[in-house]
């Protein structure tokens, strides 16, 4: 008897199509019948997902790994249709080959009964076909049905917070339409998004999915329409997009949101100089500096910086400083590790060792590079396969390539950081030149504020 595996797709938009047990009834009685056993390990099931493309189903992409080892483990891949193999005639062409043509494992369709012969592939090409344009069409007859759900004043999302779905309507959630209320009157009171999302954390509110209130979800709350009875629907064509009244009860009156959007705005033209370019406000040292309680990154806030988790709620312990005094303190830490001396005692037969381990290593994984390529090439390796796995050896090359110039002489370390310094320090070099020279040989630079205390990490002294 021959060991065969099964792939089964259910997806959430489609009424009509079996479900997943009914499904594996079929499947296992056409083993069955052809001679095919199915261990339980080799059956396959995304339920609940699409077929447009594969990255998002697990079950699937599990298959295909289990499929790759040696000896194959499975003679074919059953399923119910062709469409629930995939629905995106790429993905279909590019797997298929690779099972087929590299691993000798057939793909076959229990309902749609074709042979091997010519006409047989065209067949079953047109039944891809027949499957990607139901797709499509799928997808745009649902958007037309939301816009005309939203049109007739329906919800056609997920419930907001201070709201639930009772019976497909929208309908107020008591305790949260007050939390809502709540965020309304104290942004028009004056209080700001970082404050209102930290009062809310501190007194153990969360989101509907349960993750913490930042700035951005203040905002977002502020500016969404559904509290005032409305029901805004975008669509791809900016001028066909939706806004009507909701059959849904109001939370916020037109006075508090009339107070609130007035605010926001004042606020955005008031603080509009700031809201340039990222690559034109960026200084010298950002994506280096970490904040001592929670890791996050500090960013550019006015004059100075600022941890990014302090400044959407989620941090509790201020990290601001300004830029010229950072710049100062930090370039006379970096300054003094230049002009000082660092004398590292490295035996000489133990450092010859390592570079010889080093480049057989290099050897090899250039070795491996090679073998990725050749494998892509004759299908075994899909082309997100390929790039991740290629990416992944391509960094441990250029790791290997940085041990193996520290490991030769210590002169050669300090002449290579000597010409950055001596880079950084021309007046005439912009922030981005000067962050992209600091990376090559600063990891990190955690600021502890308590204490106003730096700790530099670097990559390779």
């Amino acid at each position: 008897m021959k060991i065969a595996s099964c792939y089964i797709r259910v997806s959430t938009e489609e009424q009509t199509e079996y479900s997943p047990a009914s499904q594996l009834k079929a499947i296992k009685q056409y083993a069955k019948i052809h001679n095919y056993s199915i261990p339980d390990e080799f059956i396959f099931i995304d339920d609940g997902i699409s077929g447009r493309n594969t990255a998002k189903r697990t079950q699937f992409n599990r298959m295909i790994y289990i499929a790759k080892q040696k000896p194959k483990p499975f003679e074919c891949i059953l399923l119910w249709k062709f469409s629930r193999f995939a629905r995106n005639r790429q993905d279909s062409i590019i797997y298929k080959t690779m099972l087929r043509k590299e691993l000798g494992i057939d793909v076959i369709s229990i309902t749609e009964n074709i042979g091997d012969d010519k006409i047989s592939i065209l067949i079953e090409a047109l039944i891809e076909a027949m499957d990607e344009y139901y797709s499509i069409n799928l997808a745009e007859e649902v958007k037309r049905g939301m816009k005309e759900k939203a049109m007739r004043g329906e919800h056609c999302s997920v419930a907001p917070f201070g709201y639930k779905m009772i019976d497909k309507k929208l309908t107020v959630d008591y305790d949260k339409s007050l939390i809502i209320q709540k965020i309304f009157k104290l942004y028009s009171d004056g209080i700001g998004c970082r404050n209102i999302a930290q009062w809310l954390n501190d007194n153990g509110y969360r989101t509907n999915r349960g993750n913490l209130f930042e700035n951005r979800t203040i905002k977002y709350i502020l500016n969404n329409p559904t509290y005032i009875g409305k029901i805004h629907w975008n669509t791809l064509d900016s001028n066909n997009t939706v806004f009507v009244n909701g059959k849904h009860t109001s939370i916020i009156s037109n006075e508090d949101w009339i107070n609130a959007q007035s605010r926001f705005l004042y606020n955005k033209s008031k603080y509009k100089k700031y809201s340039r370019d990222a690559a034109l406000v960026k200084f010298d040292f950002q994506g280096i500096i970490r904040c001592s309680t929670c890791g996050a990154t500090l960013v550019k806030n006015n004059k100075g910086i600022q941890c990014n988790n302090y400044s959407k709620g989620s941090c509790y312990t201020s990290h601001y400083i300004s830029i010229n005094k950072l710049s100062l303190l930090i370039n006379n830490i970096i300054k003094y590790i230049f002009i000082s001396e660092f004398k590292i005692a490295i035996n000489d037969n133990n450092k010859i060792d390592n570079e010889n381990f080093y480049k057989k290593n290099l050897t090899k994984l250039d070795n491996k590079l090679l073998r990725i390529k050749e494998a892509f090439e004759c299908g075994a390796y899909t082309i997100s396969e390929y790039i991740n796995s290629k990416s992944k050896i391509q960094k441990e090359i250029s790791l290997l390539n940085e041990k193996i110039l520290n490991s030769q002489n210590y002169k050669t370390i300090n002449t290579k950081y000597t010409n950055i310094y001596n880079q950084v320090s021309n007046p005439k070099i912009s922030s981005i030149e000067k962050n992209d020279l600091y990376k090559t040989f600063i990891d990190k630079i955690v600021f502890d504020s308590k204490n106003n205390h730096f700790s530099l990490y670097l990559t390779t002294i």
